[in-house]
């Protein structure tokens, strides 16, 4: 298995060299050549394997497919370590939770930091130290966060050997909780920095700083943003294990709702669905900031600079500059890295906008998308009926999925709605929501987390400023 640009640059690369680079040279976002086709054989196959031998052989099952300069032995050996029930605290790791008759919960936030980046952040984290320490080398990993991807990194890289995290974030932007869970780390190789705007001008700078190619090489400059491969790929795997979970045979189809900021999670489905999931919809629910639902109800992309960028309850997809768009957007090109490049390279660059063909926006009902839009009267309703109705206490983001959801379903097609995160990292807008007599748990460990010593480096959304930093901080 290769990986290609998908702005062109046809340089063939193999999984554990792109797992380290995080952009391709061109600026493009890598994909393999071509997916793998699961036929009916290998999904009935994957189906007994999830049931029999659990969520790690699974994703191995996934991921070989993918990874082939790994040992299997290897790999398999890193699955098993990085999908346990000590670690995500049961052996589903990834149960389904129903709300109603034809919807449920997948639970995906049950891991250390309470939200489904862990999913992914977990097998990286393992990935990053075995490839290192094959390798002699270290990776100073650059990222940006909105409130869930840092504290996922964070505590997957914490401690780990060849490692170091410099983390951006919007100053000011994220829940009390989220902040906390960041900038309590005191682990010398995390390092935050708060950056002065919004979660786009951090993304800017991450991306600014991989573009530099001689800064990246002299500095080991890695990424764990979802515009890294490795971290979409693991995801997944739990597209396919929430299929098994809903449906008891493979003629069956299912449609999966995705609360969505960044594309990432949902981009995952679309490759599951490219491999021969049967996915009927990918449903992308957006927030406020509905740059996404404007294009899958219009064709028109339209990115929002800062002063446009809503600061809302569901603060880890108030986002307004989708950064993995760019690997549907090609194939629904069909692959075409010239076009592309003209759309994301060229015209967002120079006029925050684009706008497909007639004849290209009408191919996006092939690939199963539907969108909706959820607002902050819309959360508090959906976390209010869900509660009183069902029992279920669910987070603002994951609300934003259940509202749409519930719009869009349709009978005999089960949905599953992707949990993004507990309550308990949200728990100003449940209180809004239900009254101060209801709390969110959280797991005791985490009990003190916002009265914790915090350290953390306040910068301006300076891309000189913060390459400055890491030469400060970074060995040469």
């Amino acid at each position: 298995m290769k990986y290609i640009s998908t702005r062109g640059d046809a340089t063939r690369r193999g999984f554990s060299e792109i797992l380290l680079e995080g952009l391709a040279p061109d600026g493009g976002l890598y994909l393999p050549e071509a997916y793998p086709h699961i036929d009916t054989a290998t999904l009935a196959r994957w189906r007994e394997v999830h049931a029999t031998q659990g969520y790690a052989a699974l994703a191995f099952e996934i991921l070989s497919l993918y990874i082939d300069d790994i040992p299997a032995e290897d790999l398999r050996a890193l699955c098993a370590r990085t999908y346990t029930a000590e670690v995500y605290g049961t052996d589903a790791i990834v149960p389904l939770k129903p709300l109603e008759p034809g919807l449920c919960l997948e639970s995906l936030s049950n891991g250390p930091t309470l939200a489904f980046k862990d999913m992914a952040m977990q097998l990286l984290g393992n990935l990053f130290e075995y490839e290192l320490g094959r390798r002699g080398e270290t990776l100073n990993i650059l990222g940006a966060t909105s409130g869930d991807t840092g504290s996922a990194a964070e505590y997957a890289m914490r401690g780990k050997r060849g490692v170091r995290v410099f983390m951006l974030s919007p100053h000011g932007r994220m829940s009390p909780f989220q902040q906390a869970q960041m900038f309590s780390l005191q682990d010398e190789n995390i390092h935050n920095l708060a950056v002065e705007g919004v979660f786009d001008d951090a993304q800017d700078i991450v991306k600014a700083v991989s573009n530099d190619l001689a800064f990246k090489r002299q500095y080991r400059i890695g990424t764990v943003n979802s515009i890294n491969w490795a971290r979409l790929l693991a995801q997944v795997v739990y597209y396919f294990a929430g299929y098994f979970l809903a449906t008891k045979s493979n003629d069956e189809q299912v449609s999966f709702t995705v609360p969505s900021g960044n594309f990432g999670n949902v981009c995952a489905g679309h490759v599951a669905r490219m491999m021969g999931l049967p996915v009927k919809h990918l449903v992308v629910a957006t927030n406020e900031n509905n740059v996404l639902e404007e294009f899958f109800r219009t064709g028109s992309y339209r990115v929002r600079g800062s002063a446009e960028t809503f600061e809302t309850s569901s603060p880890s997809m108030d986002i307004s500059k989708a950064s993995n768009f760019e690997r549907f957007v090609y194939d629904l090109l069909g692959r075409d890295g010239v076009r592309t490049k003209a759309l994301f390279g060229e015209a967002l660059s120079r006029d925050g906008v684009f706008t497909l063909s007639a004849e290209d926006f009408a191919r996006i009902g092939a690939y199963g998308f539907q969108s909706g839009r959820s607002t902050h009267a819309d959360r508090l309703a959906t976390i209010r009926a869900t509660y009183e109705g069902q029992g279920v206490l669910i987070d603002t983001h994951t609300a934003d999925g259940v509202k749409v959801a519930r719009e869009l379903r349709e009978p005999g097609v089960p949905m599953i709605v992707l949990e993004t995160a507990l309550p308990a990292k949200f728990e100003a807008t449940i209180a809004e929501a239900l009254g101060p007599d209801v709390h969110a748990p959280r797991p005791a460990a985490l009990a003190d987390l916002e009265s914790r010593p915090k350290r953390f480096q306040v910068m301006p959304a300076d891309t000189a400023r913060i390459q400055q930093y890491i030469r400060d901080h970074v060995p040469l």
